[in-house]
């Protein structure tokens, strides 16, 4: 295993004192497509949005990593930017990721307890799904591609009415997971399937913001209130008609409840 290279896209710029957010994608999802509408609405932010290994603008992983790994790198980035002076040591950083991108988020608060000012968990877990299952998705993208999982990704992804309401927003979504590369997918699958911190969120001592889509059978409310209630500065909340991919469902009520949660954070 190793650390993975990633890359970012910014998506906005509120200038060099404003506080950047780093968004994080989940699975078979760009950073882009997912997170562009809500970076559009959350005024006063910098968002850089990076994105998993094989997938939008990112290239392909040659190895298995884990997810300690994959925070490893989003750190990286993070540094490196603050190194290349786009990011200045004075601005507040804050950090939200859906999904596999949340997992990632708890990881860091884990890992790199000082890197962000604070974190918002969405659409995720402390454990998302069982291993077998993860181990069986990665044998099957690996040798099917990933348009073995599209329609079933779909159904889990949207609230019903969705994909005709904003047709524009789901094909972009599901464009971006039929692009990505099967064996960074499966790599994904195989980091998820060992990732637990269910016993470690007591650790992380950044305030944390743990949201839910009303919707999302894959990480209901329930998995965002056990984040809130094991985290000592943690808090939840339901985001209603949206299912696992909040941010480009519901871009404004996203945008509002982040927004006021890490200026809250300062």
């Amino acid at each position: 295993m190793s650390v993975p290279q990633i890359k970012a896209t910014q998506l906005s710029n509120a200038g060099p004192s404003a506080p950047v957010l780093i968004a994080g994608p989940s699975l078979g999802t760009s950073g882009t497509a997912l997170w562009a509408s809500t970076a559009a609405l959350l005024d006063g932010f910098t968002v850089l949005a990076w994105d998993l290994p094989g997938h939008g603008n990112s290239p392909a992983a040659a190895e298995a990593f884990s997810m300690g790994e994959l925070a490893a790198a989003v750190h990286q980035l993070v540094q490196d930017a603050v190194a290349a002076g786009d990011i200045s040591p004075s601005q507040d950083v804050h950090y939200a990721g859906v999904s596999l991108g949340g997992a990632v988020g708890l990881q860091l608060g884990l890992d790199f307890p000082k890197a962000f000012t604070s974190l918002a968990i969405l659409c995720s877990g402390a454990k998302i799904g069982d291993a077998e299952g993860w181990e069986t998705r990665a044998e099957t993208v690996r040798n099917q591609g990933t348009p073995a999982v599209l329609i079933g990704s779909a159904q889990r992804w949207f609230a019903e009415g969705f994909i005709e309401r904003e047709k524009g927003a789901s094909a972009a979504l599901l464009h971006s997971l039929q692009d990505a590369d099967r064996f960074s997918y499966a790599f994904c699958c195989q980091a998820l399937a060992a990732f637990d911190v269910r016993n470690r969120l007591a650790e992380i001592q950044v305030p944390v913001l743990a949201v839910a889509g009303a919707g999302d059978v894959v990480t209901p409310a329930s998995f965002a209130e056990l984040i809130a209630d094991g985290v000592p500065a943690g808090r939840s909340a339901v985001v209603p008609d949206a299912a696992h991919l909040v941010p480009a469902e519901q871009p404004a009520v996203t945008a509002e409840l982040l927004g006021s949660f890490f200026r809250a954070a300062k």
